[in-house]
């Protein structure tokens, strides 16, 4: 009886996992949106999957992607001619359905793409066309698969068959990878590593990839170029880990992503205002491009003004002065003058200041009362909030008061101070686009 029990509660358990089908890069699919020749976008076959640093990855995360300057990698102008034939009219609009567009603005839709290759094996919802109508299927897409992101960063289009793609709605931890029909089990699959990824915070203007050609150099490519307005940098360049203790979890993303540093977090993506209460590594940390910072959040019902768990002042800083340069509602202001270009993928011009721990914390981490004027000394504390956890730093603390949320003076919303990028450095990312999933749809994020 026992046996059969343990047999039953075996068969329930792989009852609850979902059928995902593998997608090799350069096998044709069986039932493609447009046939599979070469004439749409080519998969680069000798790319292996990357070890991801998270399962779970925003669209602005730099390094996130691959990049190449070998042409037609993406067709987009041969995409929109099959899409606007005539003779293809309802493939366009079960395609549009799928995107959640109408058919007539297919061609500005995928004029706001950017092509890109995947430098991870990747969960996505993609669409074969049978009989008249778009079906949709889970789908493993391994690395070095061609694709069209959108100005979330996330993956729209496979540009070899012109099927569109929709954000994975399941649970990644509880998937069952078929390879079939072809799609043989590919060189550096693992299943710990397959990445599903979620929209960025904001839109991105620009997308700071990895050269798939030279990994030590990275590619600043423009959202809604195809290479020809790429800029390169150096993707070997370390950059110092800013201090984020106060921020909201999309805040301190955004900052990280500004410096070419990747945002990681144990268990399920934090929401958007969840009180950041440190990092790994600390503040003043040097990590290269690409490299993740661990951010850790506060507990639900922990209030956002207390104290952090973990001592965000554990990295080695300099000069350490928290009442001088006080952050705007706006954002971080230390790298450059303002400029109407903003930075939300790529790194900034300059290296963070480590000399200024508060950089980039909002406004309302700094008391309300009896606060200490430029030319007192900055280690008196606030009458109304003492920390509970004192600092090992030989720098004072930033005393943060238990009432206030640390966003208060500062929506998520916000975008941080923009700094002009120059050519050796990638910049980041922003405008909208006009691509959203459909609606009834089970795609996550925007696009």
């Amino acid at each position: 009886m026992l046996l059969a029990a343990a047999v039953i509660l075996s068969g329930c358990t792989e009852q609850r996992l979902f059928a995902v089908r593998a997608v090799a890069a350069a096998v044709p699919s069986l039932a493609p949106f447009f046939e599979e020749d070469g004439s749409l976008g080519t998969d680069e076959t000798k790319l292996r999957p990357e070890q991801a640093h998270s399962g779970l990855q925003q669209g602005n995360t730099p390094g996130l992607y691959g990049g190449t300057q070998k042409p037609k990698v993406c067709d987009v102008d041969r995409l929109k001619d099959f899409l606007t034939d005539p003779r293809n009219r309802q493939k366009a609009r079960e395609w549009a359905r799928i995107v959640g567009i109408e058919p007539d603005r297919i061609e500005g839709y995928i004029d706001d793409l950017t092509p890109v290759l995947l430098r991870h094996d990747t969960l996505v919802k993609n669409h074969d066309y049978k009989k008249g109508k778009a079906v949709a299927f889970d789908a493993l897409l391994e690395a070095g698969i061609a694709v069209l992101v959108n100005d979330q960063g996330l993956p729209a289009v496979k540009c070899s068959c012109g099927n569109p793609l929709q954000s994975f709605d399941k649970d990644p931890e509880k998937i069952s990878v078929k390879f079939e029909d072809g799609n043989k089990k590919w060189d550096g699959y693992e299943k710990s590593d397959v990445v599903t990824v979620k929209p960025a915070p904001e839109p991105l203007e620009r997308i700071a990839l990895i050269d798939v050609d030279n990994p030590d150099q990275g590619i600043n490519r423009p959202v809604g170029s195809t290479g020809e307005n790429d800029e390169p940098f150096d993707a070997t360049k370390q950059h110092a880990v800013p201090r984020v203790a106060g921020m909201t979890f999309d805040q301190a993303s955004q900052r990280l992503s500004e410096l070419g540093l990747a945002a990681a977090f144990s268990g399920g993506l934090p929401p958007g205002d969840a009180a950041v209460t440190g990092s790994d590594p600390g503040p003043g940390t040097e990590l290269r491009f690409g490299e993740a910072v661990t951010l850790s959040v506060a507990d639900d019902g922990e209030e956002p003004g207390t104290p952090p768990k973990s001592d965000p002042s554990d990295g080695p800083t300099t000069d350490d002065d928290p009442t001088s340069d006080d952050p705007t509602s706006d954002g971080p202001t230390t790298d450059g003058p303002t400029t109407d270009e903003p930075t939300t993928s790529g790194p900034t011009t300059d290296d963070p200041d480590t000399g200024d721990p508060d950089t980039g914390s909002p406004t309302s981490g700094e008391p309300t009362t009896d606060r200490p004027t430029t030319g007192e000394p900055t280690t008196i504390e606030p009458t109304t909030a003492v920390p509970t956890t004192p600092t090992t730093s030989s720098t004072p603390p930033t005393v943060e008061p238990t009432s206030a949320e640390p966003t208060s003076a500062e929506p998520t919303s916000a975008e941080p101070t923009r700094s002009e990028p120059v050519t050796s450095e990638p910049a980041s990312s922003a405008p909208g686009s006009s691509g959203a999933p459909a609606s009834g749809e089970s795609a996550v994020g925007a696009a």
